[in-house]
């Protein structure tokens, strides 16, 4: 029934705008502060793999026992020069390291040194040039105070400081030398470097994107720009509430997690928005009040957009079962972005929309929805019937369901087809960047001269009894080059053997074995030499542990698969009991899920191809497939919920096959406009150098793409037309046919 604005009391007419101006106040304020917070995650992120892996974790136990063998921990840092001909260039290297060890540390406020944050300090040791065996290269070790990397100097870490200063320090010196720093000093400055753009490009490019979307479906110069300050303003809510949860303890935030999140909020805000403004729009055309037609839209689409919202919240909930930190962290973070983005969609939106009271409809300028009354706009006229595309498309699907929904099922199968040659066996740390970093060509000079594992060796914790078997079963294990107990004078950082006859350092019945690797120990082969040692050593003794960088590696792989076993049939059962309750069916709930599994087999099937045949891409992080399962799975049925609680209230009235055919018809635009809106939003993670970020774009962008063009358009509408009323069982009593 219509409310006649004419009827309402002065007082509720007052109480309108008053209403508008304090929504729309309160989330200024949020706004405000939220816009002050947004520069602090980076100070509460924590993006070390170690820090995100389970108690339980081999690699975990191994650390808190090594940290009783060698309490003096440090950072890694390796500067290894290439192109070297002679003693004059050796010179040169020890002329570097002087001048590195006497250069002031920026913005440091205790007026250090490099050489004082070294591990040991360059007052007790300085550090050495040691040249390769070839002659054709030469190290040096800035092994930093891991405490002290972690310090707050100027806008960053100490250690993140430092590695800059190094490298400024080298580009000074009057050489042709090839050098580059890299170790875990390296490595963390260059991915320090990489999510800095989180803040700024990451959030531009996205923002920028939508804009120019939104600029082509609305034709306006006005509208979009409300949508994007609803966007922006919900992502400022989100900040506050995460930055307080991490800076609380209670999540573990990364780089990756920060950035996805943000990208969750505009996608997801912005298509809320498309879908309420729709609704709004047509109601436009039929009441005269546009407050009236704010109501009748807002009620119409609260449904469906909690729906969806619930859906993805939940959804992201579920990484809370992961055992990896960085996972678990990033559900409840995307799911208080989702919150944020439905609550500003349904609150602050409606009242920019109708700020302008009883000419709100000059948002939509200069195509104005204008009612005209007993026009074709009435609530009986058949969308379907015109002339545009998607009514077309509906009018094809309805006359030939079946032929329809088994082409794009044979389409998607033939993609899923490709799903085995995804390869998501794990990326080795120098293998994690889109582009080539320094810490990445010194890593390969490194690996080229030296025996790259040195610096940070497999590191092999057995009783004092089965040291020497354990010695000599590393040795056998393919690629391990050296295998030596620590004594004393090796942990004080002397070449093993210096010391004749000297006893192992012994800790509670346990001594340590040292392994080092023929590659990197931050490659993905250092992790698989790891496990052949595992399985080499645990024979030994039930007390026996393998640690170090490349066993945190293998453990976080590991992981990752235990995760995917249990959290992929749970988002799948928790999505399933939302639909059933939203849309009042089995059935229909049921082809829904499955032709989502299926979109998410030809989604991962094409990203292979993608990966494997045109980027080149060495291989994936074993969390890739696991978070597009979830942000696939969760998203991409957001689409056909849209499309299929129209369809139910469609059906009520007019019967399941035209309830369909009008549903499609008349969501077909703006469906298509939100899919394509949250494809652009995530590609533009692609900015951020990072491979796992660009492959989380690639898999979720061509998945919403799927799920927008193929399943939304063709494969369920087709299926559910297929299967008439029964689609609603078992309370398909309630429509006519």
């Amino acid at each position: 029934m219509l409310v006649n604005d004419m009827n309402m009391s002065p007082r509720l007419n007052w109480l309108r705008p008053v209403a508008l101006i304090v929504v729309i106040a309160a989330w200024l304020a949020v706004g405000a502060a939220g816009g002050q917070t947004f520069g602090k995650l980076s100070d509460v992120q924590e993006n070390e793999a170690s820090a995100f892996l389970p108690s339980s974790a081999e690699s975990t136990k191994a650390a808190e026992l090594q940290s009783e063998f060698s309490p003096a921990t440090s950072l890694p840092g390796i500067f290894v020069v290439g192109g070297v001909t002679g003693e004059e260039d050796l010179a040169t290297v020890q002329t570097f390291v002087e001048n590195v060890v006497a250069t002031p540390i920026h913005d440091d406020e205790q007026g250090r040194t490099i050489g004082d944050v070294l591990s040991p300090p360059a007052s007790e040791q300085m550090p050495q040039v040691v040249p390769s065996e070839d002659g054709e290269a030469a190290l040096v070790a800035f092994s930093v105070d891991a405490e002290a990397a972690e310090e707050a100097v100027g806008e960053g870490t100490l250690g993140t400081v430092v590695a800059e200063q190094i490298r400024e320090v080298w580009a000074e010196q009057d050489t042709d030398l090839e050098g580059h720093l890299t170790g875990g000093l390296g490595i963390s400055a260059d991915l320090t470097a990489a999510f800095a753009g989180i803040d700024g490009i990451l959030l531009v490019v996205a923002l920028v994107v939508v804009l120019i979307i939104l600029l082509i479906v609305y034709r306006s110069p006005v509208l979009p720009f409300l949508v994007l300050s609803t966007s922006v303003i919900a992502l400022t809510g989100a900040i506050l509430a995460v930055y307080a949860m991490a800076d609380a303890d209670v999540i573990t935030l990364n780089g990756q997690s920060q950035g996805i999140m943000f990208i969750l909020v505009v996608g997801a805000t912005t298509d809320y928005a498309l879908l309420l403004v729709a609704r709004y729009r047509e109601e436009l055309l039929r009441v005269k009040s546009p407050y009236t037609a704010m109501k009748r839209a807002w009620r119409r689409s609260l449904e469906p957009i909690a729906a969806s919202a619930v859906t993805v919240i939940l959804g992201l909930l579920v990484l809370l079962l992961s055992d990896l930190k960085s996972n678990s962290a990033l559900g409840p973070a995307g799911a208080l972005g989702i919150a944020a983005a439905f609550i500003a969609a349904l609150t602050l939106l409606p009242a920019l929309l109708l700020i302008g009271g009883k000419h709100a409809r000059g948002v939509f300028w200069p195509a104005m929805p204008r009612y005209v009354e007993g026009s074709a706009a009435a609530d009986d006229a058949d969308p379907s019937q015109g002339k545009g595309f998607w009514p077309r498309l509906s009018r094809t699907v309805d006359a030939r369901p079946r032929r329809t929904w088994l082409i794009a099922a044979g389409g998607l199968l033939l993609l899923s087809a490709f799903v085995p040659t995804f390869k998501a066996s794990g990326l080795g740390q120098q293998e994690v960047f889109t582009v080539e970093t320094d810490s990445v060509k010194g890593t390969e000079v490194l690996e080229a001269h030296f025996d790259a594992g040195a610096s940070a060796p497999i590191r092999i914790f057995v009783p004092e009894e089965d040291a020497d078997a354990a010695v000599e079963a590393t040795q056998e294990v393919d690629g391990i080059t050296e295998t030596y107990l620590l004594t004393p004078s090796v942990a004080e950082g002397a070449p093993p053997g210096v010391v004749p006859n000297e006893e192992p350092v012994v800790v509670d019945g346990m001594v340590e074995v040292v392994a080092v690797t023929e590659v990197s120990s931050s490659s993905n082969e250092a992790s698989d030499i790891v496990a052949d040692v595992r399985d080499t050593v645990h024979p030994l003794s039930d007390e026996v542990l393998v640690g170090g960088s490349a066993a945190e590696q293998l453990d976080t792989r590991e992981t990752t698969q235990r995760d995917t076993l249990v959290i992929l049939p749970t988002i799948l059962a928790v999505i399933l009991v939302v639909l059933i309750a939203l849309l009042r069916a089995i059935v229909a709930p049921v082809v829904i899920v499955l032709a989502n599994i299926l979109s998410y087999g030809a989604a991962i099937g094409l990203s292979a191809i993608l990966f494997n045949w045109v980027f080149g891409f060495p291989g994936s992080d074993p969390s890739v497939p696991l978070l597009g399962f979830v942000f696939l799975v969760a998203l991409g049925v957001d689409y056909s919920i849209f499309l299929m609680s129209r369809a139910r209230e469609e059906s009520l009235e007019h019967g399941t096959r035209a309830g369909t055919r009008r549903a499609l018809a008349v969501t077909g635009g703006v469906i298509t406009s939100a899919g394509i809106v949250l494809a652009a939003t995530f590609a533009a993670l692609g900015v951020i150098p990072l491979i796992f970020l660009a492959q989380i774009a690639v898999v979720v962008g061509v998945g919403v793409l799927i799920d927008t063009f193929v399943v939304r358009s063709l494969l369920v509408p087709g299926v559910i037309s297929d299967i008439g009323r029964h689609s609603w069982w078992p309370w398909h009593k309630r429509i006519e046919n």
